[in-house]
């Protein structure tokens, strides 16, 4: 190989820089141990530097001792599991991501106004999970294809909303939000979904990258939904496409016959991993000429909770 293009923007997003940050001035202020709910972001390596700096992660609050410190991740939680935590009297921090905030509003507000919700994503995820915990059980459909939509069996002439996980692949959510409007044709909600902003930049840069490679690398933890999208992208491009945790991951007979190699990494995964695959390519094919491609430049940030200003 001769050239290795480098998507950008690529990595950390906002909501989960804001997210590693909370848990870091956490430990600051108040010491360890520090409780996190659920991974804080979907990335092995983040959770790993976590916790060997005293971050206890746990599954389920009941693990979370009386009147500790607990993050709740950037994927957000049920308002059952909020309500418990204060009623246990634990210091809850709240790293949801702000535009995941957004959605549960979205979903509460269709309620109050009498609409059954439709949410587009991926059961099981942590962030559909928090989603469907905002409203009470059984107000909130989710639907992921085509075939789900035809699966909805809604009563009567309910009023109906969608809103939709913020992950997702933007090509496969408009085709899902079309789907839904030609069975519903009164259904209300976002024209493009609830995208994150960082989604659809990372998209939109590996969709370019793709066009102009062999190979396409995207750093990113398996369980990491925006992660996993960049990849199918590249599949879907036709190019060898590989998701890979940590520069260990990678094998040098992916590399034979190709010449030009993108490189890009999921919101959730540190720009430290990036540079030691770029490090691991050079050491192994001398001469690479190395690219930045430009697609946008980002600058949104979002501010730390009240408590952990100064």
């Amino acid at each position: 190989m001769n050239k290795l293009l480098l998507a950008t923007p690529r990595g950390f997003c906002a909501g989960v820089d804001r997210a590693i940050h909370i848990v870091e001035r956490a430990l600051q202020k108040f010491g360890v141990p520090i409780y996190v709910r659920h991974e804080i972001v979907h990335n092995q390596f983040v959770v790993n530097n976590l916790k060997k700096m005293g971050v206890i992660f746990v599954e389920e609050l009941d693990e979370v001792p009386d009147h500790a410190t607990v993050i709740f991740s950037a994927h957000g939680v049920s308002e059952e599991i909020y309500q418990e935590a204060l009623k246990r009297g634990l210091k809850v921090l709240d790293a949801t991501c702000p535009l995941v905030k957004k959605v549960h509003s979205s979903a509460k507000r269709h309620y109050d106004a009498g609409r059954h919700v439709i949410l587009i994503g991926h059961s099981g995820h942590a962030e559909v999970e928090g989603t469907l915990g905002q409203l009470p059980s059984g107000a909130i459909s989710v639907v992921r294809n085509e075939s789900d939509i035809q699966n909805l069996t809604l009563s009567g002439n309910k009023s109906l909303a969608y809103i939709t996980q913020t992950t997702l692949s933007v090509a496969e959510t408009k085709h899902i939000i079309d789907a839904l409007k030609e069975r519903f044709p009164h259904i209300v909600g976002p024209e493009a979904g609830d995208l994150c902003y960082a989604t659809g930049n990372r998209q939109k840069a590996v969709t370019e990258l793709s066009s102009q490679v062999d190979l396409l690398i995207v750093v990113g933890s398996q369980n990491s939904s925006n992660s996993t999208r960049l990849y199918e992208l590249g599949l879907e491009k036709g190019i060898p496409s590989h998701l890979i945790d940590s520069v260990e991951d990678i094998q040098k007979h992916w590399f034979d016959g190709i010449n030009t190699v993108g490189l890009s990494s999921g919101a959730s995964a540190p720009e430290v991993l990036v540079q030691e695959v770029i490090k691991w390519i050079r050491e192994n094919f001398k001469g690479v000429e190395l690219e930045n491609r430009v697609s946008l430049v980002e600058n949104t940030k979002f501010n730390l909770p009240k408590e952990l200003q100064d």
